[in-house]
């Protein structure tokens, strides 16, 4: 089974609505792995959520920010970014796109599993999602999160998101498991790989001449001293230059937030194309969104508009947004793959080291 390889044991979690204990510095709810687990009757899709519309950034913006320390005035300066574009999120829209994609698939592969979508910060939202699960007699679901990499606000805290789903519907809220983290799955890397070949098709170089920068969102260095999140996006990086045999890569960041006197992972995607042209190192750049498998917000289209003035500044040039993950055939396999797992296969897995990810 192509999953065996690639399973370890801590990305496997089930969520119930019980008592929770502590294990290997995360939260975990308390679940004994029995033949007296119901088996999987459902898909849960859980994602981010965004406005579409106006008058939708404000509360948006104030359920993405409940319980953090942001002032209200960056708070609207936020949700200026989204009024540029009509204060329309493009991520439901993708995840109604990827959810009609895996119906379609999972139709064409006899795999008899009801789809459903529930986000953290915008409808559809989690609750009332496992509110309508519950209603339909649903016991227990295999979750997907649009989200790769391991990091608190990426995957923990969607776990809490379920948590507490979970008890406001109710003691019948079903039971929630999760695959584990994509961020070295042999389809998203091709994914990625067969975006980035494109890219430098588009710019008439090749693979060894083109300059490539992954970027993906960044975080705190507080919350990146506890995670695994830059060392898999490291690793993921690295398997695409070597699907495509590319070298000249570097790992940027965009989107930092925060008081200026906080540090976050560097470089920005904007100073590292201003540095290398500085150098002299820099003709031509291929950006690569390595993040998500969707756009999982507004501030990256904004991020690429200010990253194409940056680079014209710099006399670069930046390709056209790559293809998002979301739409490639390759990511709809994956998300085949984590919803054939058996339970006794992902435990038998988790004892396994990625030995090569690509074999």
């Amino acid at each position: 089974m192509l999953w065996r390889q690639f399973s370890p044991m801590r990305s496997w979690i089930v969520v119930q609505a019980s008592k929770t204990v502590k294990l290997d510095r995360f939260s975990f709810s308390e679940l004994k792995m029995t033949d007296s687990l119901p088996p999987f009757d459902s898909f849960l899709l859980l994602s981010f959520g965004g406005p579409e519309g106006p008058d939708d950034v404000i509360p948006f913006l104030e359920n993405v920010l409940r319980g953090k320390n942001v002032p209200r005035e960056r708070m609207i300066e936020v949700s200026d970014h989204y009024q540029h574009f009509g204060g329309i999120s493009p991520i439901n829209e993708q995840n109604r796109n990827l959810l009609a994609s895996i119906q379609a698939e999972f139709a064409k592969e006899g795999i008899d599993l009801p789809v459903y979508w529930g986000n953290r910060n915008w409808h559809p939202m989690l609750d009332d999602t496992l509110a309508q699960m519950r209603d339909d007699g649903r016991k227990r679901a295999l979750a997907f999160f649009t989200s790769m990499f391991s990091c608190y606000s990426g995957c923990r805290q969607y776990r809490e998101n379920i948590e507490a789903a979970q008890a406001k519907v109710g003691p019948d809220a079903p039971i929630i498991q999760k695959v584990r983290m994509g961020f070295n799955h042999p389809n998203f890397i091709q994914s990625v790989a067969d975006g980035v070949k494109v890219a430098v098709n588009e710019l008439g170089v090749t693979s060894d001449q083109a300059v490539v920068m992954f970027t993906a969102h960044s975080i705190p260095m507080s919350m990146a001293d506890h995670c695994d999140y830059k060392k898999q996006l490291l690793e993921s990086c690295n398997l695409v230059a070597q699907a495509i045999g590319i070298s000249n890569w570097e790992l940027v960041f965009q989107s930092r937030s925060g008081p200026p006197q906080q540090p976050w992972l560097e470089p920005d995607i904007c100073d590292a194309i201003e540095q290398r042209h500085a150098e002299g190192k820099l003709n031509s750049v291929v950006v690569a969104p390595i993040g998500f498998i969707s756009d999982h917000m507004e501030l990256m289209r904004l991020y690429f508009r200010e990253a194409l003035a940056r680079a014209q500044e710099v006399e670069a040039v930046l390709t056209p947004q790559l293809q998002r993950l979301g739409d490639l055939p390759k990511r709809l396999a994956a998300v085949r793959t984590f919803s054939t797992l058996s339970e006794s296969a992902a435990l038998a897995a988790a004892n396994k080291r990625i030995a090569n990810i690509l074999l």
